[in-house]
């Protein structure tokens, strides 16, 4: 069992397994233990947000405290809709499995469907699938996770009761990995954890993945931020900004040679450059918030440009020529 556990990768290892471990989502953690004190009363529910704020998770763990986490699976099906997402699976699989009570479980009178990814299934799938919602209610429950609401026709919406997962709190996050490493025997700074935490962006399972592939990059040694930037695949920060400040005090061909520093060493594309400069360029304090979108206005061009085939050197050197031309200005001005 112990070299199971080891073998898993730390996402599954050290996912919640009850309502009270999930990370963060407080208030809609304290909505879902009001169903499950009588669970008759629980409706179909859907489960919306960005990845890896724990919606899946959330999910399970809803099945584990109905049905107990050696009974949970003979009472649930399991499915990503975006794999199995036509009609057929919503008529055969789905239906086939909520047409038949498997008999009440305790005081849960009902089974349970998971549908992962619902935003992914096909216009005639969701139709089919809010008849099945409606005609099987006695016997199964519905919880259908996406990434984006708006596109699950309204008639399924209004089935269910909806839950918004917000990003997870940055210090949340911070804790949560802390308490990883622990367990893990990872020694790591706490400025290389914070590294991670903002790359994820709110992504747990982003975060977990990347102290991992740290924590085996180094083989048993310290992680610092030189390393998380390796794994991760982001530049310094101060280079970025080094970058930055150099374009819009004048200096474009230094800041021309930290780009290509940049490139070298990292060897990212355009458009990942252009991501982290949009990040650093918030974090300058001496431009104002109107000079901010302005710089921001020239970023989304030259964005765009990349994503149309435009060569990449060129246009960020066109790039840092338009951040020195605006910095120009703002000098003037000032």
């Amino acid at each position: 069992m112990a070299t199971n556990e080891e073998a898993l990768m730390w996402v599954e290892k050290y996912r919640p397994k009850t309502l009270e471990t999930v990370v963060n989502q407080h208030d809609i953690v304290e909505s879902l233990k009001a169903f499950m004190r009588n669970p008759k009363t629980m409706p179909h529910l859907m489960f919306a947000g960005i990845p890896g704020t724990g919606k899946t998770t959330t999910a399970l763990c809803i099945a584990h405290e109905l049905f107990g986490m050696q009974n949970w699976r003979n009472f649930t099906l399991e499915l990503n809709a975006s794999d199995e997402r036509g009609i057929d699976t919503v008529r055969e699989r789905v239906k086939d499995f909520s047409r038949y009570s498997r008999g009440a479980f305790g005081d849960v009178p009902f089974a349970l469907i998971i549908l992962d990814e619902c935003d992914q299934m096909t216009g005639p799938a969701q139709t089919a699938l809010r008849r099945i919602m409606e005609t099987s209610s006695r016997t199964s429950r519905f919880i259908l996770i996406c990434n984006q609401s708006s596109k699950i026709i309204e008639p399924i919406q209004s089935r269910c009761a909806i839950f918004r997962f917000s990003r997870l709190d940055r210090a949340a996050m911070i804790e949560h990995l802390k308490d990883i490493t622990k367990k893990e025997n990872v020694n790591i700074s706490t400025e290389a954890v914070e590294r991670i935490v903002d790359y994820a962006e709110g992504d747990l399972r982003h975060a977990i993945n990347a102290l991992q592939t740290a924590a085996a990059y180094t083989d048993g040694a310290a992680v610092d931020e030189k390393i998380i930037a390796q794994v991760i695949g982001e530049a310094s920060p101060k280079q970025v900004q080094l970058m930055l400040n150099k374009a819009i005090n004048g200096d474009f061909m230094e800041a021309r040679r930290v780009m290509y520093d940049i490139i070298g060493t990292y060897g990212f594309t355009g458009a990942e450059i252009i991501r982290q400069m949009q990040k650093e360029l918030f974090k300058i304090s001496y431009i104002s918030p109107e000079q901010k979108a302005e710089l921001s206005n020239i970023l989304g061009e030259y964005d765009y440009r990349l994503t149309q085939g435009a060569n990449s050197d060129l246009q960020l050197s066109a790039l840092l020529a338009q951040f020195t031309k605006v910095g120009k200005s703002l000098g003037e001005s000032s």
